[in-house]
């Protein structure tokens, strides 16, 4: 093989690696960009707002069941304390609400639908108690994200209270999501995992037959 065939050869090749090389890169912003296409479609598609009704062991076990929520977790919100434990926010000392924090598909579960099932699982009429727990951490209340959310949920409250749905006015507060924390891992799924726990059977249970029985075209099949 002569130099003039040998250059053209050797051009030949480092042309076809560049074409290869860009190709590669190409594809690989490709699926860069999808995958960031649909993280937003993924954030746009959900929303979130933070519950207190009571133990989050209860609460939580309730809304694992909707359907139309992709995400619940136990914490607690509204206080001034950081990174507060479980043992403090008990004293009542922290300003913290047990919470659970619900991510939500609008479009398959409305916000209304929620507060339905948020005031008919708990008393909202007793202030700082659910039953035999007893502290502000226990205080009904709803820490919104979205002002839609705030209106909707003082609109119902007004309607709860005008058709008198419960003997005594609702004293569910309503304010804007403030200083959230996880709770510990061990409270987290806490009647799935801890189903047959005594408290889980007189507590937890009973909540879920009513729910199954007065909302079961909202669960997940």
């Amino acid at each position: 093989m002569n130099k003039n065939k040998r250059y053209r050869l050797v051009a030949a090749i480092v042309a076809l690696f560049c074409v290869l090389i860009t190709t590669m890169n190409t594809n690989c912003q490709t699926t860069e960009k999808k995958v960031r296409k649909e993280e937003v479609m993924t954030d746009k598609l959900t929303e979130t707002v933070y519950f207190g009704n009571g133990c989050f062991w209860c609460t939580e076990a309730v809304f694992q069941e909707l359907k139309g929520v992709y995400g619940v977790e136990s914490g607690y919100a509204g206080g001034a304390v950081k990174n507060p434990t479980y043992r403090e926010v008990c004293t009542g000392e922290t300003g913290h609400a047990e919470v659970i924090r619900v991510m939500y598909a609008p479009a398959e579960i409305t916000f209304e639908e929620l507060l339905e099932v948020f005031f008919f699982t708990h008393d909202p009429t007793t202030l700082n108690r659910q039953g035999n727990d007893v502290g502000t951490q226990y205080r009904s209340v709803i820490f919104y994200t979205r002002p839609e959310q705030k209106e909707k949920a003082e609109a119902y409250i007004a309607k709860l209270n005008a058709e008198k749905a419960f003997p005594k006015p609702v004293v569910t507060v309503v304010e804007p999501y403030s200083n959230y924390y996880p709770a510990e891992d061990y409270h987290q799924n806490y009647y799935k995992l801890n189903g047959h726990a005594p408290y889980c059977q007189v507590m937890i249970k009973p909540k879920l037959e009513k729910l199954r029985k007065d909302f079961k075209d909202k669960l997940v099949k």
